[in-house]
């Protein structure tokens, strides 16, 4: 019965492709001969709406790149800044990314600048590190390659390239929620979906991984909408599929977290499948890119074993596995309709147990730090770790504020996007119990049908905005993932002609013609809601161009400028791991920790050395430094007299809790210990903090000490 079952599902899909190729043009043919129109009209027409779009996408695209690279050059004054001046605007992580660019450009061969990348160990002390690897340095070898073989050294400075590259992908994920948008079959909305668009952290982090990934998933969606749309033709299916393996491998390969966004988007596609609501092929024609792209990011990306352990691979294989049981679900009898819930628990079992089986016997690092930031987010595990908690006070990490959701009311958005889903939620609803009753799916969905959750491509999208709301609603960072989506659907409900008629359909209206009502309102809110929103930003979007932005950080220019001069060319700094990432690409310094969250050596190094703020004696601190080969200890000021607006959130605070120097008295925390914190004790000049430290240089923000190799006790 299974290959039975296999040979009917490959020669229906074969039929279904010639069959909409053959019968299509009949169809039109006969409609337009209905209207009145020749084939000639036809295609002047399609060609028309292909090119105006096509331009609109472009341009959309284009003027959101633009936009973005004004903005930051008002911003940072980055074309009168000095080279050193503009590479401290790259703050943390990002500094760690464009400084091994800089490596690379100043290798004497590409080749010899990927193998120091690759067997780095002039970066952090006493540790040899696969930088490509560990920090997913491939969007820096592809700029590196496009900079050089481009002849664009003579042209343009390595800095406005790299950035160029950046801002022009943010037009590109622009242009494809337009093309995602326009596929719905509508023409006004793609405009609402760029004017809502301000969903991207770049001007504050041009070089981080979901800056140079998100772009290639936004394409990845747009061709997956396409391949998941009915009476596709050949043409058109294998393009959509051509570039949707295109863009998930190349999504993969740009950031270390991609497969657990790609988990999210085969959960869409395994609810629905389940509930028959697409091409079960079609589907499972994804689920092979998803394994190719695991298999060869495994391969490309030295071996990763993240990916063998992820969640999606397990997933897949599962939902391979159960694919004969499935094949044998949809005849419609009550055996299969039981089936049916007993398919879904059985994925669900085999997904969970594949991937404990997977963690036990494949060597792995997959982020278990992140497992247990899980546990502790969701209150399954109380802890006192340093690393821990910190991670849960950073801002993207925590549930999104009420100002979030007050600016996406007031904008409209968040209105009409409720609107759009309970409308679509309660057709597929519908839909799904049709089909438990027996009932086929519509080949056609017409506009008098007021079926909008037939589309298959449309319920994929409501899905999928749901599970990165739910997302979004416990990590605010989510919500760069979760908002352009939120725009794209809220922009094409109501500018569905298809959803208000759904929605008439179900209130009855005989007063008005409801396909005329349907397109009247399709056509006018949209325009009401594009008016009132370019009339409230446009004059912001123009003040914020206009306005010249002060971004001068004199202190910092003057620490980089004094260890370039003064510091050993051997020496070892040690500090904050932000300061490290800046020390490491404006100087080319070695340093000890780098603020990087992937690696639990890492991680442990980054706890250790945050301790010049804790309540630990000369000696203790000390011995950490030197146990990582360090020469200079960089203290900075904002840390250790941080006044946070969170109590409990401090740096100080962090480190006080982890070490057990809190004492609670009748309600009240209080830090006690037996020694000063360091930071403040080691600027008093006196001993035994003298004995172990010399300073060497202060401003303002930073004190500069040499860490003794020889101790005086005098």
């Amino acid at each position: 019965k299974m290959s039975s079952g296999a040979a009917d599902l490959r020669q229906r899909k074969k039929q279904n492709c010639t069959e909409s190729d053959k019968m299509a043009p009949e169809e039109r043919n006969k409609e337009n001969s209905k209207l009145g129109r020749s084939p000639k009209y036809m295609l002047i027409q399609r060609f028309a709406k292909l090119f105006f779009g096509c331009l609109a996408a472009v341009t959309s695209g284009m003027m959101y790149a633009v936009y973005l690279s004004t903005y930051h050059e008002r911003k940072f004054w980055f074309s009168s800044r000095q080279e050193l001046e503009r590479e401290i605007t790259f703050q943390g992580d990002s500094a760690i990314y464009y400084s091994f660019y800089k490596e690379l450009l100043k290798a004497p061969s590409f080749e010899r600048g990927v193998y120091e990348l690759t067997h780095n160990n002039k970066t952090i002390s006493l540790k040899t590190i696969n930088a490509v690897q560990q920090m997913t340095l491939y969007p820096e070898l592809i700029a590196s390659v496009l900079y050089q073989a481009s002849g664009s050294e003579e042209v343009i400075e390595p800095v406005y390239f790299y950035i160029g590259i950046v801002f022009g992908l943010q037009g590109i994920y622009v242009t494809a929620l337009f093309v995602t948008s326009w596929q719905k079959q509508c023409m006004v909305h793609p405009a609402c979906t760029v004017l809502w668009t301000d969903t991207t952290r770049i001007d504050y982090s041009i070089p981080s991984r979901e800056n140079w990934a998100l772009p290639y998933f936004a394409c990845q969606v747009a061709a997956l909408t396409g391949y998941l749309k009915k009476n596709l033709n050949c043409s058109a299916e294998k393009f959509c599929y051509l570039l949707v393996s295109a863009s998930t491998y190349t999504f993969m390969m740009m950031w270390e977290y991609s497969h657990y966004l790609l988990f999210v988007q085969a959960v869409s596609l395994f609810l629905l499948d389940s509930f028959a609501l697409a091409q079960t092929e079609k589907v499972h024609e994804v689920y092979k890119i998803y394994l190719f792209s695991l298999f060869l990011g495994y391969l490309l990306q030295f071996e990763n074993s993240a990916l063998l352990v992820s969640p999606l691979l397990s997933l897949v294989a599962a939902l391979m596995l159960s694919k004969c049981l499935q094949m044998n679900m949809k005849k419609g009898t009550f055996m299969s309709r039981l089936l049916k819930i007993m398919y879904i628990y059985l994925v669900l079992t085999i997904t969970v147990t594949l991937n404990f089986l997977l963690k036990m016997f494949v060597p792995h690092k997959e982020n278990e730090h992140l497992l247990k930031f899980i546990e502790v987010k969701l209150g399954l595990n109380t802890t006192k770790n340093f690393t821990m908690n910190w991670l849960l006070c950073q801002e993207s990490l925590q549930a999104p504020s009420q100002d979030f959701f007050l600016r996406l009311t007031q904008s409209s958005l968040l209105p009409f996007y409720i609107l759009v889903l309970i409308i679509c939620l309660f057709s597929v609803t519908q839909v799904i119990f049709r089909r438990i009753c027996g009932e086929p799916l519509k080949e056609t969905v017409k506009l008098e049908d007021g079926r909008i959750g037939e589309r298959p491509e449309i319920v994929y999208h409501v899905i999928h905005t749901i599970l990165l709301g739910c997302l979004a609603m416990c990590l605010e960072g989510m919500k760069y993932l979760w908002t352009p989506y939120v725009c794209m659907l809220a922009a094409f409900g109501v500018c569905s002609p298809e959803l208000w008629m759904t929605l008439f359909k179900w209130l009855r209206l005989k007063a008005v013609h409801p396909i005329l009502l349907a397109l009247i309102l399709s056509m006018a809110v949209p325009t009401i809601i594009g008016f009132s929103l370019w009339k409230e930003f446009f004059p912001r979007i123009m003040t914020e161009l206009s306005e010249l932005q002060e971004f001068y950080d004199p202190d910092t220019v003057e620490l980089m400028t004094w260890i370039k001069r003064q510091a050993p060319v051997a020496a070892v700094f040690a500090g904050s791991p932000q300061l490290m990432g800046v020390i490491k690409l404006c100087t080319g310094w070695m340093v000890s920790s780098l603020p990087l969250y992937n690696d639990d050596d890492l991680l442990k190094r980054n706890e250790n050395i945050y301790q010049i703020y804790s309540k630990r004696s000369a000696e203790d601190i000390y011995k950490i430094l030197t146990s990582y080969k360090a020469n200079f200890l960089i203290i900075e000021d904002s840390i250790c007299n941080e006044v946070g607006p969170v109590r409990g959130c401090r740096v100080k605070d962090l480190l006080d809790i982890a070490n057990g120097h809190v004492v609670c008295e009748e309600g009240d925390s209080y830090a006690y210990s037996k020694y000063g914190r360091f930071c403040h004790e080691i600027k008093m000049n006196y001993s035994p903090y003298v004995n172990y430290f010399t300073r060497v240089y202060w401003n303002r923000s930073y004190f500069v000490y040499r860490i003794n190799t020889v101790i005086s006790f005098q």
